[in-house]
């Protein structure tokens, strides 16, 4: 398999570089030329590919070098940008920042993967010289070939940014030109990053603008030729990421509204490649379950903002609370956790009825709890596989549950700390931990199989 697109990693010095306002511009600027955009975000992200989605017209994917391979990052980027002119990569946290106090799973990490130019978004904000500094440390920290070929200055007047350019240059890198402080283009965030695209406010507007912004202090097209130098890449695809369609005719519900979004599109698109028809619904706008479904997967999201609507919706709470008692199979993840329980507490305090298939409350725990990357081992046979199965997941919440599971065991990557979590029955999974199936092929194929038993 190949890997010709052109491509390119948009980094950052940190979070909060400005890394995603950028690519935002950037890629509305593609669009702009006619250019056929695939877009992907380093990290266990889901909202960010939101953001790219209301770009380019096409669901955003992930590629997090943690769940996947090199081979399999590869695929993901070459099988979702074959139809596409090229392809964007938004980057996570800093550059270099990956597992722990290394590099592993990091941007950089997926540049080298994918052999990806990298353009590093250097945020200038409340600093001078110092902003050289960094770029400097950027560009001398890796041991071999850092990937970083271009930078952008973000939060820098147009009064500094020629100073700023020349010594960057000086020191053999190309500039592609600064972003200028204006907080029309500051885009609002909340407890688990920024606040969706669709809740921007005049989103379209404010990317227009940004890209009107860019086109006047970016060397867009000198951003394309970046891309376009990016070498063709053989390699071996994955087997287990590309399987016979053996399950047409099995319906799997998945849950997509505002309030259940955090949804990988490598899952989706993995189950259709079993052959399954994916059903989305709504739990807040919806009365019921779609029809002759066989599985369920509820999916992560705000919940908590959305709980006296998921509440007041008491027909949807009965048809879900009904089918999972019945034996429905059924994956329920971080937010679609919560749903379960028979409490949860809305951001407003308030405590609401949920579906009540978890004896137990959730409620705002007041820290961010259990974040990071884990390794889940199964302590019982069940749906997604026999004691023992292990599955790489990711944790990120500040909600936390009075019954939290204890049917798997948590260990994080430096096996500095670990704990129980989750449960798992014969249909059922439901835990704080979110999968990517390119991590776990194995259990979501379980999943499928028990879905065409149920049919």
């Amino acid at each position: 398999m190949k890997l010709d697109r052109p491509r390119l990693i948009i980094a950052g010095t940190g979070s909060g570089s400005g890394k995603t306002t950028v690519t935002a511009g950037i890629l509305r600027c593609l669009r702009d030329r006619g250019i056929k955009t695939a877009s992907f975000k380093c990290g266990p992200d889901y909202i960010d590919p939101m953001f790219h989605s209301r770009i380019t017209g096409r669901p955003g994917g992930t590629l997090d070098p943690f769940f996947c391979g090199r081979d399999t990052l590869k695929y993901i980027m070459a099988y979702e940008s074959a139809d596409c002119d090229m392809a964007v990569a938004e980057g996570v946290m800093g550059y270099y920042d990956g597992i722990g106090f290394s590099s592993e799973a990091s941007t950089y990490d997926v540049a080298r993967a994918v052999e990806a130019p990298a353009l590093l978004v250097v945020g200038c904000k409340g600093m001078g010289a110092s902003a050289e500094a960094v770029l400097k440390g950027f560009l001398e920290y890796a041991e071999g070939d850092s990937m970083i070929r271009g930078v952008i200055f973000n939060n820098i007047s147009s009064r500094l940014a020629p100073k700023a350019i020349e010594t960057a240059e000086k020191m053999g890198i190309r500039v592609y030109g600064y972003l200028p402080p204006d907080r029309r283009l500051t885009l609002e965030s909340r407890h688990l990053g920024l606040v969706t695209a669709g809740e921007v406010k005049n989103f379209d507007e404010k990317v227009r603008l940004l890209a009107s912004t860019l086109e006047k202090t970016i060397d867009i097209d000198g951003i394309i030729e970046m891309a376009r130098g990016a070498k063709s890449l053989e390699f071996e695809a994955p087997a287990e990421l590309a399987p016979e369609p053996f399950a047409q005719g099995t319906r799997i519900a998945v849950s997509r509204d505002r309030a259940f979004n955090f949804i990988y599109r490598e899952n989706i698109e993995m189950l259709q490649r079993m052959g399954c028809e994916v059903v989305f619904f709504s739990p807040v706008d919806d009365n019921r379950l779609p029809k002759n479904i066989d599985g369920l997967m509820l999916s992560g999201g705000y919940p908590e903002i959305y709980a006296g609507s998921l509440s007041i919706n008491e027909s949807m709470r009965e048809s879900i609370r009904s089918a999972v008692e019945n034996g429905l199979p059924t994956i329920a993840e971080c937010g679609g956790f919560m749903y379960l329980h028979s409490i949860l507490e809305g951001q407003d305090g308030a405590r609401y009825p949920m579906a009540g298939i978890i004896e137990g409350s959730c409620a705002d725990s007041g820290a961010l709890g259990r974040f990071g990357y884990v390794t889940l081992t199964a302590k019982k046979d069940g749906l997604l596989g026999p004691a023992g199965s292990k599955m790489k997941a990711h944790e990120f919440h500040y909600w936390d549950s009075t019954s939290p599971g204890d049917e798997f065991e948590a260990v994080k990557p430096d096996g500095s700390r670990r704990w129980t979590c989750g449960f798992h029955t014969e249909t059922m999974y439901a835990g704080f931990p979110h999968f990517h199936f390119a991590s776990c092929p194995e259990a979501c194929r379980r999943f499928v199989l028990k879905c065409m038993k149920k049919n």
